[in-house]
């Protein structure tokens, strides 16, 4: 076996293995379309490198030619479709497949000319550079713009790009008289070995992709409370943290909320009812929330919202509302006649305030709530730079 025979047999082994690995990662991934279009683009193409060896070594040379170079120019197409799913604009399926026939039909006119020739080694290699420089372009112009997106354009360009090189390549180092001479060539080894290196970047590209993607739903996840739906305390905090980073010199708001005798709920209707009034009051809170706005569930029936840029005042009100709203809430298992009630603390982050300083203040404040008979906001104003805070009633 001479080196461009070995690097076949590299490559088909490493596109089965990319197929294979795509195919487990679409199990958990959230682009499980793409991840199978990838999973079918690199088992068609891995097809391609046994087709060049039955080239060489039997006696059907031009059907295997055609195989080889309609696997490759097909497995490129899925690929593409793939990308299209994972950063939009995807191909139409009737014109890819018609371009694919009109590939294999260019490619059995060139067949008989001189394979170092100009016009067989262009016309050979346009196809795959198209198919690849347009997924290049479709994740350029994607919505997307991590970078870990950005340099998988530049890769797909750089592919793309280098078709054109071993078209240039083919007519100066020579790619054989026949089909059959192109593995023993040395540009066979060049042109195959340029292949697996760029085939294991734009695989280990795409993985990456997927597997950063499977990472952020994981952490989004483990910072969500799967019963109301809202961030629970770690995904609140760093939910703050986070719009406190975008906006640091501005005065924000924050509310602590807690359902009113919530043990009682339990204990009249049963955990199950006590559930259904925990996701109706996060429906309540996500519909009144603005987008900006953080909120969490950070204990059994206490909520938090973070208001960024809002004034105290502001929020009282807001809080005031949400107050008549938690009046209003129907749970439909539960009789007509139950109502539940909430009480509120509002507190200030000034610009150099802490998180933790403020949730004290909000809680002072949802305390004395709770102490003047509940079903009320009360409001904390912090004096000076003491840690207590004054509470005013918001009538």
């Amino acid at each position: 076996m001479n080196g461009a025979a070995f690097f076949l047999a590299v490559n088909f082994i490493i596109a089965i293995s990319f197929s294979l690995i795509f195919a487990v990662v679409s199990a958990r991934s959230r682009s499980r379309a793409a991840s199978l279009w990838f999973a079918a683009g690199f088992a068609v193409a891995s097809v391609s490198a046994l087709c060049e060896l039955l080239v060489a070594y039997t006696s059907l040379t031009k059907f295997w030619a055609m195989g080889a170079f309609a696997t490759v120019l097909a497995g490129i197409i899925l690929l593409r479709q793939g990308i299209g799913e994972l950063y939009g604009g995807k191909l139409d399926l009737l014109k890819a497949s018609c371009f694919w026939l009109a590939g294999i039909f260019v490619n059995f006119l060139i067949y008989d000319l001189p394979r170092s020739g100009v016009t067989h080694a262009f016309s050979y290699q346009t196809p795959f550079a198209l198919v690849v420089l347009s997924s290049a372009f479709a994740v350029f112009s994607s919505a997307r713009r991590l970078a870990i997106d950005r340099a998988f354009g530049f890769l797909l360009l750089v592919t793309g790009l280098h078709f054109f090189a071993k078209a240039a390549l083919a007519v100066v180092a020579g790619a054989g008289v026949t089909a059959k001479d192109y593995v023993h060539t040395n540009y066979a080894l060049i042109s195959q070995s340029s292949t697996a290196v760029l085939m294991v970047a734009v695989g280990l590209m795409l993985l990456s992709v997927l597997v950063l993607e499977i990472m952020a739903d994981e952490r989004s996840n483990s910072e969500k409370d799967s019963l109301s739906g809202l961030a629970n305390r770690r995904g609140f905090e760093n939910g703050v943290k986070a719009a406190l980073a975008f906006a640091p010199d501005c005065r924000h708001a924050l509310i602590l909320c807690d359902l009113d005798h919530f043990k009682d709920v339990n204990d009249t209707y049963g955990h199950h009812g006590g559930d259904l009034v925990i996701q109706a009051f996060g429906d309540l809170l996500r519909a009144s929330a603005a987008k900006n706005a953080v909120v969490g569930r950070i204990g059994g029936e206490e909520f938090a919202i973070f208001m960024p840029d809002t004034a105290t005042e502001m929020a009282a009100l807001f809080a005031q509302a949400l107050r008549g709203g938690v009046m209003g809430i129907s749970v439909s298992p539960l009789p007509s006649s139950f109502r539940m009630t909430a009480s509120f603390g509002v507190a200030e982050l000034a610009p150099g305030d802490d998180l933790a300083a403020a949730m004290r203040d909000a809680d002072a404040a949802l305390y004395e709530a709770k102490r003047s008979g509940r079903n009320c906001v009360r409001q904390a104003r912090a004096q000076g730079f003491t840690s207590p805070a004054a509470i005013i009633a918001i009538k």
